[in-house]
């Protein structure tokens, strides 16, 4: 822990959790349904938001609040935080540099066959190549831009008769999607995905009408289980987030 967190409690806000705090980064856990960006004047609360009320200080002194790995809204865990513009420059090129190491725990469907994989499939909106009902759907295409997944397995386990995994999931790219897509392709899905999962129109089902307990009943949870539970940066430091409560508290029902 830095010695910036070691000298002041743990703040904690309703929406996320401060894990570690320096005066250039702070690193945060979000827990599932929380939007990181607004996407509309006067829309539900962002963790963009909440970091800008608890960061006012550092504001007004000239920082700021600039979100270095993103999470979809349903997508739980780890996510780093530049608190300054030289910050966020530094941990930019980092990135460029594949120096950032990021890892995620997913709970797919099925037993795959394989103990460890990787999917190198390159990523565009489907929307682009074809038709498309949905607007923010990916597809691996020759056209799309490169992306490389590693995966390993961590579980095999079953749960009301259904086999499911959990999975290491290693990006070595940061493409929209990507690990979720790259386990669809594996035909191993990620339990609760709305859009790669059984049917896609279960996502547009979702949107006109909300969670239903038909949705309960085809997607099993209500958001993808999608963990950030790594990161590791050359020279700054490594955080560890374990599988949070709702995922836990679903794979241990299976016991």
């Amino acid at each position: 822990m830095s010695e910036v967190m070691a000298n002041k409690e743990k703040r904690k806000t309703p929406d996320f959790s401060l894990v570690d705090e320096t005066d250039d980064y702070a690193v945060v856990e979000k827990p599932p349904f929380l939007l990181v960006h607004p996407t509309k004047p006067d829309g539900p609360r962002t963790l963009w938001s909440e970091l800008r009320n608890l960061f006012a200080f550092e504001i007004a002194n000239g920082g700021q609040v600039s979100i270095i790995n993103r999470l979809d809204r349903e997508t739980s865990g780890l996510m780093l935080i530049a608190k300054s513009s030289t910050a966020a420059r530094r941990f930019g090129l980092l990135m460029q540099e594949h120096r950032v190491e990021k890892e995620y725990r997913a709970i797919v469907c099925g037993w795959p066959e394989w103990d460890e994989a990787s999917v190198d499939g390159p990523l565009t909106r489907a929307g682009a190549v074809g038709p498309s009902r949905i607007w923010l759907k990916q597809r691996i295409h020759p056209t799309g831009a490169a992306a490389l997944t590693n995966f390993i397995i961590e579980k095999r386990f079953s749960r009301g008769g259904d086999r499911f995994s959990i999975v290491r999931a290693i990006p070595k790219t940061g493409r929209t999607h990507q690990i979720r897509v790259h386990l669809a392709s594996l035909r191993h899905a990620i339990v609760g995905d709305k859009i790669y999962g059984p049917d896609e129109t279960h996502y547009l089902s979702f949107i006109e009408n909300g969670w239903t307990p038909e949705l309960e009943r085809a997607l099993l949870l209500p958001r993808h289980a999608l963990h950030s539970s790594r990161i590791k940066i050359d020279g700054v430091g490594s955080w560890e987030s374990s599988l949070p409560s709702d995922l836990s508290r679903w794979v241990n029902a299976s016991a």
